[in-house]
């Protein structure tokens, strides 16, 4: 099976950068967006064994402080696209 999302390596990194758990991550997003993922399920976003929603990308891009972009791409959106 192939990866199932290609943001996995940035969540990662933006998630660590806060110093945050996957737990946290996971708990904030239930508290702030009412959105129910476990620690296992980000444990599998970021393993690329799960896809992610556009939802949850968007929810965790906002709790993480970066852009959907940035996580899909590794770069910020320019005024072009």
């Amino acid at each position: 099976m192939g990866e199932a999302n290609i943001s996995a390596p940035r969540i990662r990194q933006a998630r660590e950068r806060l110093g945050w758990q996957q737990s946290e991550l996971a708990a904030a997003l239930e508290v702030d967006f009412n959105i129910k993922l476990d620690q296992s399920d980000i444990s599998e976003i970021e393993r690329q064994k799960r896809g992610v929603k556009d939802f949850e990308l968007d929810a965790i891009s906002r709790l993480l402080g970066v852009s959907p972009v940035w996580l899909l791409r590794g770069e910020e959106a320019s005024s072009h696209e």
